[in-house]
């Protein structure tokens, strides 16, 4: 007998159509049809008898390989079953109105990708791992329209940098590929990157290098963006942060317990919203410290030292573009201000961009009005001789964007 129910899948990479094919009973049925069989020359014609017939209707359910996401709160691909369980991924929930799954995607170390929305993390994960050695992961662009990897840290925790010249000496993490980007370590759980991935089809290979004795532990998400895709981070932004308001920290600041990390050189951008013209950054509140620490650069000896400008700033600071106390939009300050006009470079322990504030001790906020609204991160290569280096932070600062019709 024919079998009328059959599922086929007309595959590519980025597409997948599948046919459904749907009996249909005919209710109109012939009677008395005569049919003619083989046999002797006097044989008769002989009746059928009431024979049913059906009708094969053809239905096409078609759904692309989008991001989805997991029953378990990770992210996935939308995949058929059969395709999830051939790339060695993890059906986790349903997509595609329940035609697909949602597959996550997840590797160890010596592996290599070239899909979308997938997973790198410690062999055992979420156990920890007491080893020396190295683990890596070499990503290949899913098309060559890819221009960005985008690196999001659920989780890592690495040990800390040298105490005195805050180098990451013990552990590391290295992006090689693409653009420069810098060595981290640490704890940096909440953090991400937006990694250039160069011309062509080079993959961007991503290595954790560990020695010495210390319970590390990291997962981090990869996705991988389209030249013209509208979540494209800013050209030449190590992060890139997105919406009305933010915080915006420090590799491995870790809530003013990590130590400032050194050999730190890249930007941060926030992208600009519609209908806001500038932005204001205010230092994060710090419960930990009787003095607050949220905002530590190359320190000064004294305490509640406000310090800025680029003769001050030499060693290790923060350059935001035109940076002020005023609200009004301009590159004035504040009336009676010192110094009068704004200023770009940022240091020491206090964040001000005036050296006369009020309470002078206190973090007060900075405004700036140019566009795009970006930080640059400096950070030399030894603490050593950077002030009391023990005691550098880092930074921690919230920002908001403010509405052309503040000023």
């Amino acid at each position: 007998s024919r079998n009328i129910w059959s599922l086929m899948a007309q595959l590519n990479h980025t597409t997948r159509k599948i046919m459904l094919l749907i009996p249909i009973l005919l209710v109109g049925i012939t009677e008395g049809m005569e049919i003619s069989k083989a046999g002797p020359q006097n044989s008769l014609p002989i009746k059928s008898p009431k024979t049913p017939k059906f009708l094969n209707l053809i239905t096409w359910v078609k759904f692309d390989n989008t991001e989805c996401a997991a029953t378990s709160g990770d992210n996935g691909t939308c995949f058929t079953s059969n395709e999830c369980s051939e790339i060695g991924g993890t059906p986790d929930g349903t997509c595609a109105t329940g035609f697909g799954v949602c597959c996550v995607l997840q590797y160890n170390c010596g592996s290599k990708t070239n899909y979308n929305s997938t997973y790198f993390l410690n062999n055992n994960y979420p156990s920890t791992f007491n080893t020396i050695g190295q683990c890596s992961i070499s990503v290949e662009k899913v098309s060559t329209d890819v221009c960005q990897l985008r690196l999001d840290f659920d989780e890592m925790d690495l040990s800390q940098p040298d105490p005195a010249t805050h180098q990451c000496t013990s552990d590391r993490f290295v992006v090689t590929g693409g653009a420069p980007v810098p060595i981290i370590c640490g704890r940096n759980t909440g953090q991400h990157m937006y990694i250039d991935a160069g011309s062509g089809n080079s993959p961007t290979s991503l290595t954790f290098i560990t020695t010495g004795s210390f319970e590390r532990a990291f997962k981090m998400k990869i996705s991988q963006i389209e030249c013209g895709a509208v979540n494209r981070g800013v050209e030449g932004c190590l992060q890139y942060h997105t919406g009305v308001s933010g915080t915006i920290a420090s590799f491995n600041y870790m809530d003013a317990e990590g130590l400032q990390l050194s050999n730190q050189e890249y930007s941060v951008c926030v992208r600009h919203e519609r209908g806001f013209c500038g932005i204001s950054y205010t230092a994060c509140q710090d419960p930990l410290h009787t003095i607050s620490e949220s905002f530590s650069l190359s320190k000064p000896s004294s305490p509640g030292v406000v310090m800025v400008g680029d003769t001050t700033c030499t060693t290790d600071w923060i350059s935001i573009p035109c940076a002020t106390t005023s609200t009004a939009g301009s590159y004035i300050q504040a009336s009676g201000s010192t110094p009068e006009t704004c200023v770009d470079r940022v240091c020491g322990e206090v964040f001000c961009s005036v050296t006369n504030h009020p309470s002078p001790s206190m973090h007060c906020p900075i405004y700036s009005f140019v566009r795009p609204f970006a930080i640059r991160v400096h950070l030399d290569a030894d603490e050593a001789d950077d002030g009391t280096p023990a005691n550098n932070r880092g930074f921690c600062l919230h920002y908001v964007q403010q509405p052309c019709t503040s000023y």
